[in-house]
């Protein structure tokens, strides 16, 4: 029987990519007592990739969408990490990372594409959380965007 989550990814049209795997010396999530930690998430899978600088040849919307392309791999390492337990998920915190030129000052509204994501699949309750959002000058694969999660289990 299909969950909450999964039922509200059905009703949005979404299908979540297969959980990256990761492509150095880490893990893609651990779970510590009642907390899952998900290690940062690029704008690529194995089906599709934004990469570039926003703000220089992406549009901030073009972020907006890399950044849910992320999160939509933090929800593939949360339920793999958790199984049916994907339900009982809460989100923390957020930290993100938006590969752009120097003088690039709209992070917040690039990572909002995963904010929003969140929101709109776990729900206000579960899905709000609190996070950073930074500009750097290089991100792994040249990916526009990365982001890393934190989870308590309830």
């Amino acid at each position: 029987m299909a969950g909450r989550i999964e039922e509200r990814l059905s009703e949005l049209g979404i299908m979540l990519p297969d959980a990256p795997t990761p492509s150095a010396n880490y893990v893609p999530f651990r779970r510590s007592g009642n907390q899952v930690f998900i290690a940062g998430q690029v704008s690529i899978t194995s089906d599709e990739g934004i990469t570039g600088k926003v703000g220089g040849d992406l549009s901030v919307d073009d972020g907006y969408a890399a950044a849910r392309l992320c999160g939509l791999n933090i929800l593939a390492q949360l339920r793999t990490a958790l199984g049916d337990d994907i339900d009982r998920a809460r989100a923390v915190k957020l930290g993100g990372f938006v590969n752009a030129p120097p003088d690039f000052t709209g992070p917040p509204s690039v990572i909002n594409g995963v904010s929003d994501l969140l929101i709109e699949v776990m729900g206000k309750e579960a899905g709000s959380h609190a996070r950073f959002a930074v500009a750097v000058a290089s991100l792994p694969g040249g990916s526009a965007v990365e982001v890393d999660a934190i989870f308590e289990i309830e």
